[in-house]
C-alpha cells in the first residue's frame, strides 16, 4: 500500500515537473489569457484596443511569472488600428490570483507602419510636447519599432521605457522654407534621453548624413546635441534662390557646389526656443557663381560678367549670437584666378572682418591717382575694420605692390557709404607715367591737411575737365583742406613748386578756395573762389595755359599762352569768361576744315606746319543745367581772326556761326576809316573788305561746317578789332 501511495505521489510529481517543464522550457498556446490582457490595457487608456490571436504562454515558476507571446496581433487606438508583429509581457501568478493588475511588462514589435498612427499610439502612453511636434511635423513615412514598457502594481508605466527601432522614407515640414524628404534613420528613446542614429536625408535637396544625434532630457528643457555632413553636391534652383533671398540679396546666384562636416548642439525648451547654440562648420565651397552686379571696372579693367569663387576652405564657428567666419581660397574676377583669406567675426550686433586680397596674373588701376599695377606683379591689399549699427569703419585699408604703398587709417562711412572721417591716408608709390608721388593726408581737429614731396595731378586734372559724370556726394559733413606740397606735376613736362593753399566743402561741393605755386619767379599760378550773398566767384590763372588747354580734345598743337578765366554762378547758372594771351595752334581740325572750304589753303598749310600765332583768346559764355550758351569768341591774330557765337548742348548739340577774317582783310577794313585808317594802317592800297561767314552744326562726332564769302565786316568785328589795336598802342 505504501509503494502505491508513493508510487502514485511520485507519478503526480513527476507529471507536475514535466508539466511544468514543458510549460517552462517548450511552452503552450492558448487564448485563454487573451481578454485579461486586453482588459489590462483598457485600465491604461480606455481607447486603447488590442486584438490577440492565440498566445503562447512560458512559465517561470521560480519567479511566479507567466510569459506570454504573441504573433500578428492588432492594436487599435481610437479606432486606428496598428499591426503589430508580436507582444511579449509577463504575468504575476500572485497578482492573477488576487485579482490585482497582472502586467509587469509590455514589449510590442511593430510590422512596418506609418509614423503618424504609431506617433498616436505613443502618445496614448507619454503624451509629451515633443511627441506633439513630430505629429505635427511628419507628413509621411514608415516606422518598425520595438517598444518595451515596464508598469507598477497600480498599472502604471514605470520611468524606464525604452522604444528602439528605425525610420525610413519619411518626409518632415520644419519650417516655410525647409523640407526634409527621403529621411532614414536607427533611434533608441528612453525616459531622459533620444538618439538617433546612421541618419540619412534630403534638406531641399542636399543630400545630408550623421552618425548620430542626441535629445537629452535636462527638466524642462532639451540638449540637443549632434553632427550634419554633406558630401559633394550641386545644390538645385529652388536651394539656390533660398540662401540668395536669405544672404544675397543684391546678388544673382548661379551654381553652388560645396561638401561640410558639421557639429552642434543647443537647448530646447519647452516652447521650442533654441537657446545657448553651438555650431562648428568646417566646409569646402567648391564653387559658388554669381552673375557680377559690382561697379569696379574702375580698378579692375578686365572684370567678368560671372564671378567664381572656387576651392574655399571655411571654419565657421557660432556660439548663441557670436559667429566666427574663416576663409581661404581662390576668386575668379578677372582672366586668372587670384586669392583671398578673410576673418569674419559678429558679436553683439557688431561686424568685425579683416581680409586679405593677392591680384597676382590680373590688372588692377586707381584711375585717380593714375596708379596701374602690371598684370606679371602681385598687389596685395588688406582691409580690417568693424560694422556697427550701419556705420562702417576700416582700421586700416593698404595697398603694397613691390616698392608701391598706399593706406587709408580708420575710415568711417557712414550707413549710405559716405565719409564721416578718416585719421590719415599714405601715398608712395610710382604711376603708370613712372612719376614718384609721395603725399599723405593727416586729420588735425577735423581738418585735413595734405603735404609732400611730388605729386603727379596730370590724371587728376584729366578727370575735372573732361568727367561728365554726375558729381557724387564722399563727404557727409562739411570739410576743409590745408595743402602744402613741395613740387607737382601738371604735366610730364611741366611742374609747380610750393603749391600752398586750402579750400573747403559744403555739401560737397567747393565753396571756398584759395591755391598758388610757381613754375619759376616770373611764372604763377592761382586758383580761388569766394562764396557769398551775390554768388560764388571763382578765379583762375596761369602762366603757362599749355598743360592745361591741350587736354581739350578738339585742340591739338597747342603751344605758349597765358590763361585767365574768371565766372560767377548763382544758383544753377553761371557766367564766364575765359581769356589766352599769345599762344599758337598748329592742329586744330575743325579750323583746318573752315579754312579749306574758305578757300584760304596757304593758310591752312601755315596751320599744319609751323602753326597759326594768335595774340588774345577772349570767350564769354552762360552755363545752365547742360546747356552752354555761347555769347562771344574772339580770336585775333597775325593771320586770321575769329568772332563766334552760338551753344553747346552737352553730349548732343553744338551749333555755332560767325566770322573768319584773313589779317590783309582787317588791315584793309582798318584802313578804309577816314582819317584814322591812315593813321593806324597808313596809305597801302588793297582789293577792298573781304571775310567768311561760316556755320557748325551738329552731334559732337557728326559736325557739319558751311561757309559763305562776304564783302562787308559787322560793326561789331571793327569795333572788336580797334579795341585790340588800342589796347596793342
Amino acid at each position: 500500500m505504501k509503494k502505491i501511495i508513493f508510487r502514485t505521489i511520485a507519478f503526480f510529481l513527476l507529471a507536475i515537473i514535466i508539466i511544468i517543464g514543458y510549460v517552462s522550457l517548450i511552452g503552450i498556446e492558448t487564448s485563454r489569457f487573451n481578454n485579461q490582457i486586453s482588459e489590462q490595457l483598457k485600465s491604461v487608456d480606455k481607447d486603447l484596443d488590442l486584438e490577440l490571436k492565440k498566445v503562447k504562454i512560458l512559465l517561470n515558476p521560480i519567479k511566479l511569472i507567466i510569459n506570454i507571446k504573441t504573433v500578428g496581433a492588432k492594436v487599435s487606438y481610437k479606432k486606428k488600428p496598428i499591426d503589430l508583429e508580436s507582444i511579449k509581457t509577463n504575468l504575476s501568478i500572485k497578482s492573477v490570483i488576487n485579482n490585482n493588475f497582472a502586467l509587469n511588462n509590455l514589449n510590442i514589435s511593430t510590422k512596418s507602419i506609418e509614423i503618424n498612427n504609431f506617433l498616436s499610439f505613443i502618445k496614448s502612453f507619454k503624451n509629451k510636447p515633443q511627441i506633439y511636434v513630430l505629429d505635427k511635423i511628419v507628413n509621411k513615412g514608415f516606422i518598425i519599432a520595438d517598444i518595451d514598457l515596464d508598469f507598477d502594481e497600480n498599472g502604471e508605466i514605470k520611468n524606464n521605457y525604452n522604444i528602439r527601432g528605425f525610420i525610413k522614407d519619411t518626409n518632415l515640414s520644419l519650417l516655410k522654407n525647409y523640407q526634409i524628404k527621403d529621411l532614414n534613420f536607427l533611434f533608441d528613446i528612453t525616459s531622459n534621453l533620444y538618439l538617433i542614429e546612421n541618419i540619412n536625408l534630403k534638406l531641399n535637396q542636399i543630400p545630408i548624413s550623421s552618425n548620430k544625434i542626441s535629445f537629452e532630457n535636462k527638466g524642462n528643457n532639451f540638449l540637443v546635441e549632434g553632427e550634419l555632413n554633406n558630401q559633394e553636391t550641386n545644390l538645385n534652383k529652388k536651394v539656390i534662390n533660398l540662401i540668395q533671398n536669405l544672404y544675397f540679396k543684391h546678388f544673382e546666384i548661379k551654381k553652388i557646389k560645396l561638401e561640410s562636416k558639421n557639429n552642434f548642439s543647443f537647448i530646447l525648451d519647452h516652447k521650442f526656443n533654441v537657446k545657448k547654440l553651438k555650431l562648428e562648420s568646417k566646409m569646402e565651397l567648391k564653387n559658388l557663381t554669381l552673375m557680377n552686379n559690382l561697379n569696379l571696372q574702375k580698378f579692375l579693367p578686365d572684370i567678368n560678367e560671372e564671378i567664381e569663387i572656387t576651392d574655399h576652405l571655411l571654419d565657421i564657428n557660432l556660439v548663441d549670437e557670436n559667429l566666427s567666419i574663416k576663409g581661404k581660397g581662390n576668386l575668379l574676377l578677372q582672366k586668372n584666378k587670384d586669392e583671398v583669406d578673410y576673418l569674419i567675426k559678429s558679436k553683439n550686433g557688431k561686424i568685425e572682418f579683416n581680409s586679405t586680397l593677392s591680384v597676382l596674373d590680373n590688372p588692377f588701376k586707381v584711375d585717380i591717382l593714375n596708379y596701374e599695377k602690371n598684370e606679371e606683379k602681385k598687389l596685395e591689399i588688406k582691409i580690417s575694420g568693424l560694422n556697427n549699427k550701419g556705420k562702417n569703419t576700416f582700421n586700416i585699408i593698404e595697398f603694397k605692390q613691390n616698392k608701391n604703398y598706399f593706406s587709408l587709417i580708420n575710415l568711417i562711412l557712414t550707413n549710405d557709404f559716405k565719409i564721416e572721417k578718416f585719421d590719415k591716408i599714405k601715398l608712395d608709390y610710382l604711376d603708370k607715367e613712372n612719376t614718384k608721388n609721395n603725399l599723405t593726408i593727416i586729420n588735425k581737429k577735423n581738418n585735413y591737411h595734405i603735404s609732400g614731396k611730388i605729386f603727379n595731378s596730370n590724371s587728376l586734372i584729366d578727370r575735372f575737365i573732361n568727367d561728365n559724370e554726375k558729381k557724387r556726394s564722399i563727404f557727409n559733413k562739411n570739410t576743409k583742406f590745408i595743402i602744402n606740397i613741395d613740387s607737382v606735376l601738371l604735366d610730364q613736362n611741366n611742374l609747380v613748386k610750393n603749391l600752398k593753399g586750402k579750400f573747403s566743402l559744403k555739401k560737397n561741393e567747393i565753396v571756398d578756395a584759395d591755391l598758388n605755386a610757381y613754375f619759376s619767379d616770373k611764372e604763377k599760378f592761382s586758383f580761388s573762389i569766394r562764396s557769398g550773398a551775390n554768388g560764388k566767384v571763382t578765379t583762375f590763372f596761369i602762366d603757362r595755359a599749355e598743360p592745361i588747354v591741350k587736354r581739350y580734345k578738339f585742340i591739338k598743337g597747342y603751344e605758349k599762352g597765358k590763361l585767365d578765366f574768371y565766372s560767377v554762378k548763382k544758383a544753377d547758372t553761371s557766367i564766364s569768361t575765359l581769356k589766352i594771351y599769345d599762344f599758337n595752334l598748329k592742329e586744330l581740325p575743325a579750323l583746318t576744315k573752315l579754312l579749306t572750304l574758305a578757300s584760304l589753303q596757304g593758310i591752312a598749310d601755315i596751320l599744319s606746319g609751323e602753326g597759326i600765332g594768335f595774340d588774345e583768346f577772349e570767350m564769354n559764355f552762360t552755363n545752365k543745367g547742360k546747356l552752354m550758351t555761347i555769347n562771344e569768341i574772339y580770336a585775333i591774330g597775325p593771320a586770321i581772326s575769329i568772332m563766334m557765337e552760338g551753344y553747346v548742348e552737352k553730349s548732343k548739340l553744338i551749333s555755332l556761326r560767325g566770322t573768319l577774317v584773313p589779317a590783309t582783310t582787317i588791315n584793309k577794313a582798318i584802313g578804309s576809316i577816314p582819317m584814322l585808317g591812315k593813321i593806324l594802317v597808313g596809305t597801302k592800297t588793297g582789293e577792298g573788305v573781304f571775310g567768311v561767314s561760316f556755320k557748325i552744326k551738329g552731334p559732337p562726332k557728326k559736325l557739319e561746317t558751311t561757309v559763305n564769302p562776304i564783302k562787308t565786316l559787322t560793326p561789331r568785328f571793327i569795333t572788336r578789332t580797334l579795341e585790340k589795336i588800342k589796347k596793342t598802342n
